[in-house]
């Protein structure tokens, strides 16, 4: 485990309207307000469609992450986070995991990382900014290549 304290600057409410894409409104957000780090403790909102990783298939290694996606369409998300800055592509790097509810089929639902999905009605975020340490997500060669989240220092 690794753990640090964090220095909080300011926090927001967003809402990212009907018709846009969550993860371009999320990064221009943080362009717009020079944001590098945060966390999102709880959004909740619509989406039109949306890419979770998943699949339909046996898992070959459960012990490797799953790059595939699946597409689910009309659903309800309660869902939370962290924004880390990538240093290699110079942008906030979102970490978002959702729980879904697709309205078509009994609320019946779906948890998973949050690849991208367009917002229908509104989804509606509280971004808590962290100022202290820098908090940066380099990809883990050791670890399948997945981004992990370090502070400062690179712990």
């Amino acid at each position: 485990m690794r753990a640090t304290q964090v220095t909080t600057g300011r926090t927001f409410a967003v809402a990212i309207d009907h018709g846009e894409d969550f993860f371009t409104a999320l990064t221009a957000f943080c362009r717009d307000h020079d944001v590098r780090a945060a966390h999102i403790p709880t959004f909740i909102g619509g989406f039109r469609t949306a890419r979770l990783v998943g699949s339909c298939g046996p898992l070959k290694n459960p012990e490797q992450p799953l790059w595939e996606e699946v597409q689910v369409d009309s659903l309800e998300v309660l869902g939370g986070g962290t924004l880390a800055w990538d240093t290699e592509a110079g942008r906030v790097a979102p970490h978002i995991h959702v729980t879904a509810g697709l309205k078509a089929a009994s609320a019946d639902g779906r948890t998973s990382h949050l690849l991208g999905g367009t917002v229908q009605f509104v989804t509606e975020l509280i971004i808590e900014e962290i100022t202290a340490p820098a908090l940066t997500r380099p990809r883990a060669a050791d670890l399948f290549d997945v981004p992990l989240l370090t502070f400062g220092d690179g712990e």
